[in-house]
């Protein structure tokens, strides 16, 4: 309770199933308020979590302090560049996540957006991955990745899908302006609602057996494809 009076950055609160008290229900109410992520689970889990004394209640707190979309098209523009934002769609593979953000950070990209639900965060193990990026790079963490995608295109911005079911080329779109490349998860690619949103899809050529590459490659060459774009019309 005082970590959320103090308005830390928490990732998500577990909170002991059936537990009753006073205390209990007046942070539950706070929870709910603040609209913090939580979840119930068994007592067991909390205790393999920690071993001091938690009173039926884990919170995560963030190891960043998250940015927003509307903060990094800001400053992209205050900076004189034209905005780049990754939107990662329900990405669950940590290496992967600390891999994009590597590259994102060493092109200069403006920041990555992913939801709040079903979705990588930023954890020591991600971290570690990026080599430290993600302690630099502006990643906002959003409720609705729809909403997040509508202001971006509000703000100017062309969303692009990154899809293998796409008939445009990679290399046939202009990445100069301002865009956001949204990337959908290992297994099951982009949501429906968001592939509705986006103005154009691409893909990049494959010539082998295998139908796709890794998320954090496509990521890499599709971002590198913008810097190479952007360098030239420079």
């Amino acid at each position: 309770m005082e970590a959320i009076a103090a308005e830390k950055n928490i990732e998500k609160v577990l909170l002991r199933k059936k537990a009753e008290s006073r205390l209990y229900h007046e942070l539950f109410q706070i929870i709910r308020d603040k609209k913090i992520l939580f979840q119930f689970v068994p007592v067991e889990k909390l205790n393999r979590i920690t071993r001091k004394n938690h009173q039926g209640v884990v919170a995560f707190i963030s190891r960043i302090e998250y940015a927003s979309p509307d903060e990094m098209v800001a400053r992209s523009y205050e900076s004189g560049k034209s905005p780049f934002i990754l939107i990662l769609d329900q990405l669950s593979d940590v290496r992967n996540f600390g891999a994009i953000a590597r590259t994102a950070e060493c092109a200069g990209i403006s920041g990555i957006i992913i939801p709040e639900k079903n979705s990588v965060h930023v954890s020591a193990d991600a971290i570690k991955t990026s080599a430290g990026a993600l302690l630099t790079l502006p990643v906002a963490r959003v409720s609705s990745l729809r909403e997040s995608v509508q202001f971006l295109k509000d703000a100017g911005l062309t969303v692009i899908a990154a899809t293998e079911k796409s008939d445009k080329l990679l290399f046939d779109a202009d990445l100069k302006g301002p865009t956001a490349i949204i990337l959908g998860s290992e297994d099951t690619g982009i949501s429906a609602d968001l592939l509705t949103l986006c103005d154009i899809s691409i893909q990049i050529p494959l010539f082998g057996e295998i139908s796709s590459l890794n998320v954090s490659v496509t990521a890499s060459v599709i971002v590198y494809e913008a810097v190479r774009q952007r360098i030239i019309k420079e």
